[in-house]
């Protein structure tokens, strides 16, 4: 499939209790990325994603879709041409990929990601 869904991200006011809702809710592992405030969800199967506390105190908790692109700077311009708004631009995560997110017209949000090669 084109342009799966890749990654589920909640960005949250409080992360330790989110932890331990969710992994008394499902049978998830977290694991702590070294050096980064950012914990990953492996869910074994399927779509895995992460959790974060959230970057502005007065934005709703929510869980942010990850989209896998090509180009990701391109697909951010094209998203930006159909009348998008670019709420985060182009980020590199060194040795991972990039993401950009992305406001569609309507209001919902979404992520872009491009891996790094072999990735």
């Amino acid at each position: 499939m084109a342009n799966p869904f890749v990654h589920i991200e909640l960005q949250t006011q409080d992360l330790e209790k989110s932890k331990k809702f969710y992994t008394g809710m499902f049978d998830w592992k977290l694991k702590e990325m070294p050096g980064m405030d950012y914990t990953i969800i492996e869910v074994g199967e399927g779509t895995g994603g992460g959790m974060m506390k959230k970057p502005a105190p007065d934005m709703p908790d929510n869980w942010l879709p990850y989209i896998m692109v090509d180009d990701i700077a391109a697909s951010t311009k094209k998203a930006q041409a159909l009348g998008a708004t670019i709420a985060k631009d182009v980020t590199e995560i060194p040795d991972m990929g990039w993401f950009s997110v992305i406001t569609d017209p309507t209001g919902a949000s979404f992520g872009l990601w491009q891996p790094k090669a072999g990735m």
